[in-house]
C-alpha cells in the first residue's frame, strides 16, 4: 500500500482554453466559455499529482466521488490553474481541495476523493 501521504500535499495543473475546452465545441449554440468537464479533469489531474508521489510499485490513484462548483466563465486564451490540496484520510479514501483560477479569479471550487489502487489488479478486473 502507498506509503503514508501527508495532510496538505498539494499538486497542480495548467491549461490555455481552447476552442476544444468550450461548450461551443460540444454544442454550437452554446457560448465559447471553458466547460465544465474539462475544469474538472484539471482538478483531477492537480489531485492525481499530490498523490502519486507516495504510490509505490504499480500504484495509482483513482478518482471516486467529485463535488465541485464552477463559479465564473472563461474565454478561449485565458490560463488555468487547478490547485490540489490533501485535507482528510478515512483508511481507504483521500480527499483534496481543489481550486480553479484563471488569469483574473477563482472560477471554479470544490473536493475530489481519490483512492490508491494497483494498476495491475485494477486492469485485471
Amino acid at each position: 500500500m502507498a506509503k503514508a501521504i501527508p495532510i496538505g500535499a498539494q499538486g497542480t495543473a495548467e491549461e490555455t482554453v481552447e476552442f476544444k475546452h468550450t461548450l461551443t465545441y460540444h454544442r454550437p449554440e452554446l457560448p465559447p466559455v471553458y466547460s465544465t468537464p474539462d475544469m474538472i479533469r484539471l482538478m483531477e489531474i492537480a489531485a492525481f499529482r499530490a498523490l502519486q508521489p507516495c504510490c509505490e510499485g504499480d500504484e495509482i490513484t483513482v478518482g471516486t466521488a467529485i463535488n465541485i462548483e464552477h463559479r465564473a466563465a472563461s474565454g478561449i486564451g485565458a490560463r488555468i490553474r487547478a490547485e490540489a490540496v490533501l485535507e482528510s484520510f478515512d483508511g481507504r479514501f483521500y480527499t483534496l481541495r481543489v481550486t480553479a483560477r484563471d488569469d483574473t479569479q477563482e472560477i471554479g471550487r470544490g473536493t475530489v476523493s481519490r483512492a490508491v489502487v494497483s494498476l495491475g489488479k485494477f486492469l485485471a478486473k
